[in-house]
């Protein structure tokens, strides 16, 4: 049964459960149409077009239990014409036409916040009535030209990761119905595996936004914490709370994530960026896999899957080194087995404790929480603050830690039989991910017992470029940056790719942007230097010529680490290039230039090598 806001828009008034259809369901659907689809006019918008399409695979897949308030499809398609409006005004939006299903633990306008618990939109204590404004994270994507389709649901309160706890239903896996989804966020995840939404939101606390990815075949985006702003999200555990993304390919979950970085600037817990942040991964990583012990949980199809991974990483070109995560693990059961569980208390405990449609399971692991002693919590985060030192050791000359995501992929029988066994194996290689303050891209890596098997790629605080740049690279995608800002740099020389000193730009997280030449102002000579490297010179416009060389992006503290080891006669300044744009490049002093050899006509370094000069 559902309701009608004052906007239109649907929010349910009684919990539903699932549906008895047992057919097989396709993963991914058509993609949505970027053109007209269906009886709609040949005028359509792009915006339009995705949202009829959106809305035609609902009713094609009949999937109920996936959705906790559906936007009624004639609000979503006048936010979708109101895009095309935008874009046809001029606007540039990043995001125009994707659809978003938002999990039912963040605010969406309009709409009722219940965390898979009705009554918390309805009793005091909880978000009665539906939510005065988006949570800015979803009102970002809105922002960028996205639309939203609705509220998704969840494994209650965001506890659990296997998506049955919830009183609207277990959230059955997309082609596999007779297993779990994957929670706590299994409504947003199937729906981007069912080919109905574009983009999945998610939180990931124990690695929700990471075990549904892995159960669908999906990509998902786990960032460090306190990139994305958790304001207008019922909290789990409010220290270690991420808001996640699911896509089908990772560009757009990257774009996603960007479009929600810092959308808050008043978020209490807010981290931005880096002055030094490395923004791409060196050509040849190295990567830490676990020691076959630390595997020892992984049922045998996923054990034999995460073998052929590993041998995927390797065929990419980065190196494997073999690592003890022994004490990771140890500090991933704190989570729930130790005084870190308070935190659930804090978020609703008090709420849950009467709430009469609480799942039990739900109920017993955050009321356990209540009685924790101050001391005990804060033993439990002296503790932590170990295990990071001691997970920063293990990682030491390492870029990433590739783990499987997640041990099995259970039933849904399973689980009812042993909802807390199962749902602890599943957390095995995700608990203690926010808890040691790293960050995570789940992938796809083939399939193991019959159905979709998928590995995480971790990465220090603020590295979260790193992992997605190798997860390009193993499925053969594109890696847009998900680091917003940087400074264009001009080589000319040694720091050329497959010159003697690219690796510097590489060890400073340097991202090759691509090829340019300078304007005619340039002169190149080849100066007198161990290693041999040219020095460029303006001479003025016309006293010189167009000279070749690679512009790359390098992060404010990058660049200053850069310029503090530059040896003389190297400088750098302002260069203008042949499209009229200026960068920050590499030069020389005019003593030096007049000393060495002039080698602009050979257009550039690298023919002045060739030609033996």
């Amino acid at each position: 049964m559902t309701g009608t806001t004052t906007d239109g828009r649907t929010s349910p008034t009684s919990a539903t459960g699932p549906t008895n259809a047992t057919a097989t369901i396709p993963a991914t659907g058509p993609a949505p149409a970027t053109g007209a689809t269906g009886p709609t006019s040949p005028a359509v918008g792009v915006a339009e077009a995705r949202v009829r399409a959106a809305y035609a695979r609902i009713e094609e897949v009949d999937r109920p239990e996936v959705w906790i308030a559906l936007v009624p499809s004639a609000v979503a398609l006048a936010d979708a014409r109101a895009v095309d409006a935008r874009l046809d005004a001029g606007e540039v939006l990043p995001l125009a036409g994707r659809t978003v299903a938002v999990k039912d633990n963040i605010d969406v306008a309009g709409l009722p916040t219940t965390a898979a618990c009705p009554s918390y939109a309805t009793a005091p204590g909880g978000r009665p009535g539906p939510a005065a404004a988006s949570a800015p994270a979803i009102q970002a994507l809105v922002d960028a030209g996205a639309v939203v389709l609705g509220k998704t649901n969840l494994d209650q309160f965001a506890t659990g990761l296997v998506g049955v706890r919830s009183p609207y239903g277990a959230v059955r896996h997309a082609t596999l119905p007779d297993r779990v989804s994957g929670g706590s966020s299994s409504g947003s995840a199937v729906a981007v595996a069912l080919g109905i939404a574009d983009i999945g939101i998610g939180t990931d606390t124990a690695g929700s936004g990471r075990v549904p990815a892995a159960f669908g075949g999906l990509v998902g985006i786990k960032t460090t914490l306190g990139l994305v702003p958790t304001t207008g999200v019922v909290p789990a555990c409010r220290t270690y709370d991420v808001v996640t993304t699911f896509t089908r390919d990772l560009a757009l979950g990257v774009r996603a994530t960007r479009t929600m970085t810092g959308a808050d600037p008043l978020d209490p817990g807010r981290r931005p960026w880096p002055v030094d942040v490395r923004l791409a991964l060196r050509s040849a990583p190295v990567v830490a896999v676990p020691r076959d012990e630390d595997l020892a949980p992984l049922s045998p199809g996923w054990r034999a899957a995460f073998t052929a991974a590993v041998a995927a990483v390797r065929g990419v070109g980065a190196q494997v080194r073999t690592v003890d995560i022994s004490a990771m693990l140890a500090a991933a059961r704190l989570l729930y087995d130790g005084a870190i569980v308070a935190e659930r208390y804090e978020a609703v405990g008090a709420f849950l404790a009467d709430a009469p449609d609480a799942d039990p399971t739900v109920r017993a692991i955050i009321l356990a929480g209540r009685d924790t002693p101050a001391h005990a919590y804060i033993d439990d985060r002296a503790r932590l603050a170990v295990a990071k030192l001691e997970a920063a050791a293990v990682l030491d000359g390492c870029d990433l830690l590739l783990l499987p995501t997640t041990t099995e992929h259970p039933t849904i029988a399973a689980v009812r039989a042993d909802p807390v066994g199962i749902n602890r194996r599943l957390g095995t290689y995700t608990n203690f991910v926010n808890l040691l303050d790293l960050a995570a891209v789940a992938i796809p890596a083939g399939e193991a017992d019959g159905g979709p098997f998928g590995v995480t790629l971790v990465s220090r605080a603020f590295e979260d470029q790193l992992g997605l740049d190798l997860a390009a690279r193993l499925l053969g995608a594109e890696a847009p940056p998900v680091v917003d800002g940087g400074v264009d740099v001009l080589v000319v020389g040694a720091h050329l790719r497959g010159q003697p000193l690219s690796s510097e730009l590489e060890e400073l997280g340097a991202r090759f942007g691509r090829t340019a030449r300078t304007s005619d102002a340039y002169r190149l000579v080849a100066l007198d230097t161990q290693p041999r490297k040219p020095g460029l010179l303006r001479v003025g416009p016309g006293g010189g010529a167009p000279i070749v060389g690679e512009v790359w992006r390098l992060s404010p503290g990058a660049l200053g680490t850069l310029l503090a080891g530059l040896p003389a006669p190297m400088m750098l300044g302002r260069v203008e290039l042949e499209d009229g744009s200026w960068v920050v490049g590499f030069g020389c002093t005019v003593e030096s230039g007049a000393a060495g050899s002039d080698i602009t006509a050979t257009g550039g370094w690298v023919e002045a090598l060739r030609r033996g000069l």
